[in-house]
């Protein structure tokens, strides 16, 4: 089945990246300006709303709080990069999903593919596992010298 989305990005190259990513989905509206991204969202009534959610003065999720406000049945996506944990508890707490920009490409497939719960019940606050360097010695690794400057210290 096609779907109607709306992209919003201020950046034009990622706003025409994103239009061929999603060209196969169905119909694809870009904007990149945040008064024409409103207009088309109370007209168009999309079903995936997919916005950057700092637009200069205005911000993805004043798109969001919109789509609630006139009852829209749209789903929203908001990205960002780098992460911004207060923008994205609210945008959690609005109902929208949250992506870094880094790995919106690979994701909007699965968003708009399949059915998506009623909110996002990823946690908002607890960083991406994989990209953290977590170390690879195992305690039976560490030397005596490294954990007390020679003094034997013991686990427990």
């Amino acid at each position: 089945m096609l779907k109607r989305v709306l992209v919003v990005d201020p950046s034009a190259q990622r706003l025409e990246g994103l239009r061929q990513r999603l060209s196969s989905a169905g119909e694809v509206v870009a904007c990149s300006e945040f008064h024409v991204a409103r207009e088309r969202l109370l007209a168009d009534n999309p079903q995936f709303l997919v916005s950057n959610i700092r637009l200069g003065a205005f911000n993805g999720l004043h798109l969001v709080y919109l789509a609630q406000a006139v009852q829209l049945a749209t789903r929203s996506i908001l990205y960002d990069e780098p992460a911004d944990p207060a923008l994205l508890v609210e945008a959690k707490s609005i109902g929208a999903f949250y992506e870094t920009t880094s790995r919106l490409p690979f994701a909007l497939p699965s968003y708009l593919g399949n059915s998506l719960p009623h909110h996002d019940r990823r946690g908002a606050v607890v960083p991406e596992r994989r990209t953290l360097f977590r170390g690879g010695r195992r305690s039976s690794d560490v030397t005596p010298e490294i954990l007390g400057g020679g003094k034997r210290v013991l686990f427990h």
